[in-house]
């Protein structure tokens, strides 16, 4: 399946409400299932929480502007390769994405809208994935 702009935007629209929510339910789910990635991260996680509401937010609004996505996509993925991040725990935050997501958009997710958040994180896995390889090698 490829990215589609339109179910993005809609299914995003449907968490939007929530702000912050979906952001906790997300760290809450990474973190239990993934504890080891808990060191990587500050022990108060509100800011931390903004940042990815933000992220999210921009990247969805931003979706068919390539070279934004593509721009802010590289910027997360080398400041990424400072906190110690690493390529292989991107599936479990891909994991813990859709499962937030799916859950505050409740009965509006649909195997669609999954195929759609799923395309968009794979390339989000790849630029980021490339730009913090990058940065670590120096």
């Amino acid at each position: 399946m490829t990215i589609d702009p339109t179910l993005i935007k809609s299914s995003f629209a449907a968490v939007e409400p929530h702000g912050s929510e979906v952001t906790a339910y997300f760290y809450a789910h990474l973190f239990e299932h993934n504890p080891g990635v808990r060191k990587l991260f500050a022990e108060h996680m509100n800011e931390q929480q903004d940042r990815l509401w933000a992220a999210i937010g921009t990247l969805v609004n931003k979706l068919e502007d390539t070279d934004t996505v593509v721009n802010v996509l590289q910027g997360l993925g080398r400041r990424h390769a400072g906190y110690g991040a690493l390529p292989e725990h991107f599936p479990a935050v891909g994991a813990s994405l859709l499962a937030s997501l799916a859950h505050f958009a409740g009965d509006a997710w649909t195997p669609e809208i999954e195929a759609a958040w799923t395309a968009l994180y794979g390339v989000i896995t790849d630029v980021m994935s490339a730009a913090l390889t990058e940065e670590a090698a120096g």
